[in-house]
């Protein structure tokens, strides 16, 4: 990750105060940032940016009314003015020209994101700094894998969504990059995808990398980008919005491209049911099919679509899934990602199982949002997920950042009696990170564990914070209990037991532990668990009953 030093702060001047809930800063003109104080308890403020006495950008920002919890940079680029709007009540948040953000607001040439943070993972992608949730637009290119995310620049909790953007070589270290898709008049970017455009089909020129995002306005309407030095930069697409419905929840669309049909295919999420569209050359778009209606869990809003064809392990089949993430509706509690196994024809995915069958991703509470990235390498179906839970997200013990991504994995599938499941294995990429063996768990590792039978492991540390994991062979289930974590007081919905079915018996798990969270994989790639954790020191003690460990620590990334 870029570390920019921070030095060169001045003051801001004061500020204009026009009434209980309205003021105005003049800036002074050749500052490249104005660092915001942000104070997470405080209201929203609407704060809008003018150059030339034309608006060039409207934020959302907690500015601190009592005292400052971190800061947050707004580049400038000539802007003169801001025009801000206080929300909330002057009686709690005392006069307007006396609040904290005025004392507190400094310029600054630079803006300081060094990894400072005792929960921030050390091995997990992150943002620099600033609010992420669901991955976006993934695609591989050239050697290149490309993240992009729901990213929010100006504060640790959710608004003022945008596309970040952050790329690896392989899949372990990440290098931040400029924000990729900004707001603009349609609305805020949420979700979507990226394709890359082999066939020139949209005429943006061969390769071109090509963005499908929702339009966050008043309604929910697609739009589209496209970049072609590679997805570092991209350009709006004129014609936009591309597809626009009467339906509230409208998001979240994925592409692909289907060989038999020589069409792109579409998904939507679209309230409680996904919509597939077809199009030859990404401008124009045909409703094929919906499904959904009766299968699975419908507990909450379906989004963040994909729709692929996987292997079933020893048969010489393919079948396809359909990846369905859900909030709330999560086996224990809030978000989490579902799937169906069936068939694609290029029209209609129809659904192999019963209607009320639910297949679960990863049994764990922080595992939402999941999707792979397209183009990916050797045919391989590589997927990322938001690791955090929207029942808690917004309150983990994080500051200058929240949320990361869960570590990369690959995707295929495995049958179990009658029914087919999806195969979850770590990315063989993850076996880079693999350092010496060493005798006690430290706050970044790898532990893999060789089981005998039915097993008990226990991850604490001195001050008596513990993760309690078991395995039960006669049952087939595998079960982490972080009641007893740490930090578990910021949200009743934290401490908690996950449960998870193994599909047969299980030889050998596969710990990814860092600084907050806990992996849990079944070496065969038949169960996977994914739970935060906040101890306040790390877990060095570990006792196992019934299995063998060996611990790598993780080299420094």
């Amino acid at each position: 990750m870029a570390t920019m030093v921070f030095f060169a702060m001045l003051q801001a001047q004061a500020p204009q105060v026009l009434g209980d809930s309205h003021a105005m800063l003049r800036l002074e003109q050749g500052r490249r940032y104005l660092l915001l104080p942000i104070e997470e308890k405080a209201d929203m403020a609407n704060i809008r940016v003018l150059k030339d006495n034309s608006i060039v950008q409207t934020l959302n920002a907690r500015l601190a009314v009592d005292k400052v919890d971190y800061y947050v940079p707004l580049e400038l680029r000539g802007a003169h003015l801001l025009d801000i709007f206080f929300r909330g009540d002057r009686r709690t948040k005392g006069a307007l020209n006396g609040l904290a953000c005025w004392r507190e607001a400094k310029y600054s040439d630079t803006f300081d994101t060094a990894n400072r943070e005792h929960f921030r993972p050390k091995y997990h992608h992150t943002p620099l700094y600033g609010w992420m949730n669901d991955p976006n637009g993934m695609f591989y290119k050239d050697g290149v894998w490309h993240l992009y995310y729901q990213y929010n620049p100006y504060g640790s909790q959710w608004e003022n969504m945008t596309w970040g953007h952050s790329s690896s070589s392989d899949l372990v270290h990440w290098e931040a990059q400029p924000m990729a898709i900004m707001a603009d008049g349609l609305g805020t970017i949420f979700s979507g995808s990226c394709v890359v455009d082999t066939r020139n089909t949209a005429g943006f020129g061969k390769d071109a990398i090509v963005a499908f995002y929702t339009s966050a306005g008043e309604s929910q309407t697609q739009s589209m980008a496209y970049s072609t030095d590679g997805g570092r930069t991209f350009i709006k697409y004129s014609g936009n919005p591309v597809l626009v419905s009467t339906a509230p929840d409208f998001r979240d669309p994925h592409l692909f491209w289907h060989e038999e049909t020589s069409r792109w295919i579409m998904l939507l999420a679209v309230g409680q049911e996904m919509q597939i569209y077809s199009s030859a050359n990404l401008r124009q778009w045909t409703l094929e099919s919906r499904f959904g209606a009766e299968y699975g869990c419908h507990d909450g809003v379906w989004e963040c679509p994909d729709l692929m064809r996987l292997p079933v392990r020893g048969t010489g089949q393919q079948k396809w899934m359909l990846i369905c993430n859900i909030n709330p509706g999560g086996p224990f509690g809030g978000s989490a990602t579902q799937y169906f196994i069936g068939d694609f024809d290029g029209h209609k995915f129809t659904c192999e199982s019963r209607q009320d069958v639910t297949k679960w991703m990863d049994y764990g509470k922080d595992h939402y949002a999941t999707v792979t990235f397209d183009h990916a390498p050797d045919g391989r179906r590589v997927a990322i997920a938001w690791m955090s839970n929207w029942q808690y997200a917004n309150e983990v013990p994080t500051r200058q950042f929240r949320s990361a991504n869960a570590v990369p994995r690959d995707l295929d599938l495995f049958t179990d009696g009658t029914e087919t499941y999806c195969g979850v294995t770590p990315s063989e990429e993850m076996l880079q990170l693999r350092g010496k063996t060493v005798k006690q768990p430290t706050e970044a590792c790898e532990i893999v564990v060789t089981l005998k039978g039915t097993a008990d492991i226990t991850l604490a540390n001195a001050k008596g914070e513990q993760v309690v994991m078991h395995y039960d062979a006669q049952k087939q289930t595998f079960s982490m209990d972080r009641t007893k974590s740490g930090d578990v007081s910021f949200s009743e919905a934290f401490p908690c037991m996950t449960l998870a079915p193994t599909h047969g018996q299980l030889k050998q798990l596969r710990l990814f532990v860092d600084r907050c969270s806990i992996e849990a994989f079944d070496a065969d790639g038949r169960m996977a668990m994914t739970n935060l954790v906040f101890p306040s020191e790390p877990y060095n003690i570990i006792k196992v009953k019934g299995g063998k460990a060996v611990i790598y620590e993780i080299k420094d990334i």
